[in-house]
């Protein structure tokens, strides 16, 4: 367990400690992160001594935590932990810049994953903000103190604004709730074979979800299901799923919680550099290179959450395009099922904890610096149309030069990656660009997909011509627009030479057209619809007569009536 606390830690600390059960031991590692002056030397050890009868240690390089001890980071230090050793690290930004706190938080997500848990207590700014986030993204979990008990509530308040809190309790009051909670999580051997019937439960909490908000996750991946379902069921102290179902059916807001913490997925700036710079080298390099002047750049990051990846790619081509002198519109279309994270996204707003993850010099650049956060600057805001989008469901995007879609197919069951990967070959263009997560693969699509990088999982669209079968399913319809499930197993076989001339047929000789629904909604499109529409500006819209080029509104809606 990390706790973190700055400004007004001690009397948290204090409380925190001086609260603590005195039956039986807890069989916790905690470890404390405290800003510290680093001039000075500290005299928390001593102090947290007072307060508890665990054994408290000054962290020493290399050791190794015990349960039911504390350890208290040295002055002037980072700290990570590694198969459950401590390592201290000489500080890598400047005073004043430091966040410890988040760095070691990241570190016990990795560490501990699901048995990670992470305490947030007073103090002033964001640190430890974006480590709660890795924490809760691991399956771990997160407490919170209250900001009207902090002497200064700046930390407290940002780790409450991330929606993330398991808990959000009084000093006091934390140590019995993380009694209960690790009671229930831990005290227990591990199932290894779920329980009878638990198939049965989990598709009534599919058919929850759905209803109440329009999603179904009867196609993701189940193990990873259970484990989300299992936190919120030791959260809520429910020990069957039985139960929990119930509590669905009465607690609407347990339903939205729930929901929340089934996307819960890792986010930052500029995540796994070395990544970035081959998108850079290998893809963004070629893109612009062969680009024609006065063409539109375009990019679909799918899955967006908070929007940091959309952000990171802006700057990236941004970047380029100032040291080649060239000037491209560029387009970047962001999407996400989480109306919330898309919120957040176009506010462009983040805590100053995100320092660990962009350059100072990229800061001073693309941000403007706001009390204890950055706000993205219009330049690079504009660039980016953030939309809520199920990608499984919903029509996607076309003609796009590199779709961004990474850590979200590792959720999903084959059966839909097969589903997304051929879409996905649709939406590029001819040797357009696709970056998955360093986790993912293609899998048997390598005839669609050229492999640029395996290591980063950079990929180059071939221009084969997809089967009838694999091109787009939207709402459980094929193709043929009959049930999916109907189709015979014949038709889901890799394309003939059939299928080779239909393709070719509608290709070259079917002129362009839209499919819409009564309100002028698209829902399907066929060829370049290029010279009769275009993304209209501002919230993303598919709606023909928002799209329809200058010139044309006028006689299409017209014609539409006529139709209808």
């Amino acid at each position: 367990m990390g706790i973190g606390a700055s400004a007004g830690g001690l009397k948290a600390f204090e409380q925190f400690f001086t609260s603590m059960p005195a039956e039986g031991d807890l069989n916790v590692a905690f470890v404390l992160v405290q800003h510290l002056d680093p001039t000075h030397k500290s005299i928390l050890t001593d102090l947290i001594k007072r307060y508890t009868k665990m054994k408290v240690f000054e962290v020493k390089d290399g050791v190794t935590v015990q349960a039911n001890c504390a350890y208290i980071i040295p002055p002037n230090k980072d700290m990570a932990v590694l198969n459950g050793k401590l390592h201290l690290m000489e500080p890598e930004t400047v005073r004043g810049m430091r966040l410890p706190i988040d760095y070691f938080f990241r570190s016990l997500a990795q560490d501990a994953q699901e048995r990670a848990i992470c305490i947030v207590l007073a103090g002033t700014g964001t640190d430890g903000t974006l480590g709660l986030k890795a924490v809760k993204g691991a399956g771990g979990m997160v407490m919170v103190q209250t900001p009207e008990s902090a002497q200064y509530d700046g930390m407290p308040r940002n780790a409450i604004g991330t929606g993330l809190a398991d808990y959000i309790l009084p000093p006091n009051e934390l140590p019995a709730q993380l009694l209960a909670y690790i009671q229930q999580a831990f005290g227990k051997p591990p199932i290894v074979t779920p329980p009878p019937g638990i198939e049965n439960f989990l598709q009534k909490i599919f058919v929850l979800l759905r209803a109440q908000t329009g999603h179904d996750f009867s196609y993701y991946k189940k193990n990873t299901i259970r484990r989300r379902i299992e936190r919120r069921m030791v959260i809520n102290q429910i020990e069957h799923i039985e139960a929990y179902v119930h509590y669905l059916q009465e607690n609407p807001l347990e339903v939205d919680t729930l929901f929340k913490e089934l996307l819960i997925g890792v986010t930052n700036f500029f995540r796994d550099p070395d990544a970035f710079e081959v998108l850079l080298e290998k893809g963004v390099a070629q893109l612009l290179d062969t680009k024609p002047a006065n063409h539109p750049i375009r990019v679909w990051v799918a899955g967006c959450s908070t929007g940091e990846e959309a952000y990171s790619i802006a700057i990236l081509l941004r970047e380029r395009l100032a040291e080649l002198k060239k000037d491209f519109k560029i387009q970047i279309f962001a999407t996400d099922i989480d109306a919330e994270a898309i919120a957040a996204a176009r506010t462009g707003v983040y805590p100053d904890s995100i320092a660990a993850d962009v350059s100072a010099e990229r800061l001073a650049r693309f941000f403007y610096k706001d009390d204890n956060t950055y706000r993205i600057k219009k330049s690079i805001r504009d660039m980016v149309v953030f939309a809520e989008q199920n990608v499984i469901d919903d029509p996607p995007f076309s003609k796009m030069d590199l779709i961004s879609c990474r850590n979200l197919l590792i959720y999903l069951e084959s059966e839909l990656q097969k589903r997304i990967l051929p879409l996905f070959h649709y939406a590029l263009n001819e040797n357009g660009f696709l970056l998955l997560g360093n986790s993912e693969t293609i899998g048997e699509f390598s005839d669609y997909f050229a492999v640029i990088d395996r290591k980063w999982k950079l990929f180059q669209r071939k221009g084969i011509l997809l089967p009838r079968a694999a091109v787009l399913e939207f709402k459980g319809l094929s193709a043929h627009g009959v049930p999916a499930s109907t189709r015979e197993k014949t038709e889901e076989a890799s394309y003939n030479i059939r299928d080779v001339t239909e393709r070719t047929l509608l290709n070259d000789y079917t002129p362009a057209g839209v499919v819409i629904n009564d309100k002028g909604d698209v829902l399907y499109i066929h060829g370049r619809t290029g010279k009769y529409l275009e993304p209209a500006s501002g919230q993303a819209s598919l709606n023909i007569l928002r799209m329809a080029r200058l010139g044309l509104r006028l006689e299409l809606s017209t014609a539409i009536r006529q139709v209808i």
